[in-house]
């Protein structure tokens, strides 16, 4: 596990240096500021002193860039990890009821709404949602974090987080709010990878049921949510745990489209109005802090995919 763990870091320190090559190139675009006129591989590692240092520059305004992110990036953080929570808790029973009944009508009937559903372009989604929802029924709001009418302290970024730590009288009334707000945006963000968590759920399971220990488990009498329970998830599971990974990974980009649809205060809609403004500084700062965390996310997947299924550092330890 030691080497596997090495190696993986490895690899991800190689990836994030390539990484900083174009953020630094995208610095570089801007004529005003000494970069352009700076060698490249002596700016480069000039650049990567500064970002050891946690100097991502400085905005138009003369506020750190660093600053302005810390302020953004939870709020995507949080979009994204309740996206990818009910990804997970509608996409693996689907995916493992489909895996069990493969070729029956209702395989066919999840496989049909899962393709439908990775189908359908995702401001379409958005826009019907905000159609129903919000302005014809009125239960959710259209847009934004939280309702404006609400103030307290930002002490972790995480809007949640921060409401119930705060000591204001309408604490509670302000969590309800903030769920109301979060609940369209997830379920949008959460479309993509809740079919893709389906259909890796799918092949997992309907593999590991063809398996001998499966047909034993059978011959014993179990029945079929026993044997699912007992003996297929344990073993469709930890394969697609890296997989699953790189779907968390890859909602930071549909969560760019997801927050300017919704006015979401996150790194997204901020990376998007730098873009706008060519506003270089900040775009260069927005690819390295989402390129970083998007390659930390796939390390991370990857090395609890080896813990839990050791089929995985061997495929490794093969490689010549």
């Amino acid at each position: 596990m030691f080497i596997y763990t090495i190696r993986r870091l490895n690899l991800f320190v190689i990836t994030l240096l390539i990484l900083t090559l174009v953020s630094f190139s995208i610095l570089r675009l801007d004529t005003q500021l000494q970069w352009t006129y700076e060698p490249f591989w002596q700016g480069w590692f000039i650049y990567l002193q500064n970002l050891l240092a946690g100097n991502l520059g400085i905005s138009p305004t003369g506020v750190p860039i660093s600053t302005e992110i810390l302020k953004v990036f939870p709020a995507t953080l949080e979009l994204c990890f309740f996206a990818f929570i009910l990804s997970l808790v509608i996409g693996i029973p689907l995916g493992t009821i489909a895996g069990v009944r493969r070729g029956s009508p209702i395989d066919t009937v999840i496989s049909s709404i899962t393709l439908l559903g990775y189908s359908i372009p995702l401001f379409w989604l958005a826009m019907l949602l905000i159609l129903l929802f919000s302005l014809h029924l009125g239960w959710l709001p259209v847009s934004g974090r939280y309702s404006l009418l609400y103030q307290f302290n930002h002490v972790t970024g995480f809007a949640l987080i921060d409401i119930l730590l705060s000591d204001k009288p309408y604490r509670m009334e302000a969590f309800f709010d903030a769920i109301k707000h979060l609940v369209l945006p997830t379920i949008v963000l959460a479309m993509a990878p809740t079919t893709e968590v389906t259909r890796l759920t799918r092949a997992s399971i309907a593999e590991v049921m063809t398996k001998n220990y499966i047909k034993v488990a059978q011959t014993k009498g179990l029945s079929t949510f026993e044997i699912v329970r007992r003996h297929g998830m344990k073993n469709a599971i930890p394969p697609i745990i890296p997989k699953l990974g790189m779907q968390f990974a890859a909602m930071m980009t549909f969560a760019m489209l997801t927050e300017s649809i919704f006015n979401w205060p996150g790194i997204g809609r901020w990376l998007l109005n730098a873009i706008a403004a060519q506003n270089y500084v900040a775009i260069q700062a927005g690819v390295i802090t989402v390129g970083s965390f998007i390659l930390l996310a796939n390390i991370l997947s990857d090395l609890i995919g080896a813990v839990v299924n050791p089929l995985v550092r061997k495929e490794w330890y093969a490689i010549k």
